[in-house]
């Protein structure tokens, strides 16, 4: 499993270059462009769930102890796992289904269609057991029937608010102003001030000079985050690559590198701080983290709901709306259900998700006459309108 994570991992990379070199200049623009902030704003509330709030106060302990990561400190580890060169697995997907998929439709044959379907039902459902198994981690003492009750309020919004594109727009960038408020409050409550904050976040710079070993997995549990990574990257970049606004395909790197990158610093730098000086993370702080690590999880419930439904025409023009509730909320929270009694890994969904890659990489090659080097209007039409 490591070594299959591994040379996907350094192919990635590889796929980047192309991509770059080929389609440099290419203007990247999806079917509902909109602003570079709301395009970031979604992909970072949609690609990212209540780990990013509640893991690193559980994570830096062990990464400040433990062998396999003693080549660098506990924050420049963290950024590691959730920013800098792993976004690079958002922007494959992103280019594709902005610039590609248009022109070849390769997601509208069969066995790929059912594969990722597959992948975002499967994710989604494995997202939402993984949030009822960590709940009693996030919120002390919280018995079974309340975590049941807790996790079925978080799948009605869920699919409630994907009835519409223009809920999960709204719900993504006013979520995003809310995360920004909550570092706000964890950073002025800690009282480290400027200069603390700096030294503090410099320990980041560490990864820059470590990068090679994040580019494979280097444990088991880093496995796991890339394995994270790869399975929520197709899904993500396809919902995602329609609030594309118009920009090149440099740019588009750049913004995935770097747009996302910066509060994970600033808010891993503030945790860390806290972790680092002994500072508890109790009463009213601990509620915010938990309000706005559920608020994350709808947003990336939505997103996912959202596209699966419009993929297998299970949407609210076709159920009406007490249909469509009903159907995506029993279906969905029953999957959630069934995963407690079930060894699912996400590293086997992301196996999945590995071949649909492969399928796609080798149609891409065979089918490469086919592709210039920019996208019509006309073609860009084509792409599903969420």
């Amino acid at each position: 499993m490591i070594t299959i994570l591994s040379v996907f991992s350094v192919t990635i990379i590889g796929v980047v270059l192309v991509f770059l070199l080929r389609w440099g200049n290419t203007t990247c623009k999806g079917s509902m462009p909109s602003s570079l902030f709301v395009f970031i704003a979604i992909l970072f509330t949609s690609g990212l769930d209540v780990g990013l709030i509640m893991f690193p106060l559980m994570e830096f302990p062990d990464y400040a102890s433990k062998p396999d990561y003693s080549f660098t400190n506990p924050l420049a580890i963290e950024f590691g796992f959730w920013g800098g060169l792993v976004w690079l697995f958002y922007f494959v997907p992103t280019f594709y289904f902005c610039v590609i998929e248009p022109k070849l439709q390769l997601f509208e044959i069969p066995i790929i269609k059912l594969a990722n379907n597959f992948v975002i039902i499967a994710t989604c459902a494995f997202t939402g057991w993984l949030f009822m198994d960590y709940l009693p981690s996030y919120i002390e003492g919280i018995s079974d029937s309340a975590r049941y009750a807790l996790v079925a309020v978080v799948v009605l919004f869920a699919v409630m608010s994907s009835t519409h594109i223009r809920y999960i727009k709204i719900l993504s960038v006013s979520s995003t102003w809310v995360f920004f408020g909550l570092i706000g409050v964890m950073w002025i409550n800690s009282e480290m001030g400027i200069i603390k904050f700096a030294e503090t976040a410099s320990l980041a710079g560490d990864y820059v000079v470590n990068v090679e070993h994040f580019l494979k997995p280097f444990n088991d549990y880093h496995g796991f985050y890339i394995a994270w990574w790869t399975t929520w990257s197709i899904m993500i970049g396809q919902f995602v690559a329609r609030f594309v606004g118009g920009i090149k395909t440099w740019q588009l790197l750049i913004a995935l590198l770097v747009c996302p990158s910066i509060p994970l610093l600033i808010w891993f730098t503030v945790l860390f701080y806290y972790f680092d000086t002994g500072l508890a993370v109790a009463g009213a702080l601990n509620v915010a983290m938990i309000v706005v690590g559920i608020v994350f999880v709808v947003n990336s419930f939505d997103s996912l709901i959202r596209l699966y439904t419009v993929s297998l025409n299970l949407t609210v023009q076709r159920l009406k709306l007490p249909g469509y509730i009903a159907l995506n909320f029993s279906m969905m929270f029953g999957l959630i259900l069934f995963f407690q009694f079930t060894p699912l890994k996400i590293e086997w969904i992301a196996m999945v998700s590995i071949s649909i890659y492969c399928m796609v990489g080798t149609l891409i090659f065979l089918r490469r006459k086919q592709l210039g080097n920019d996208c019509s209007d006309k073609e860009l039409a084509k792409q599903q309108v969420l």
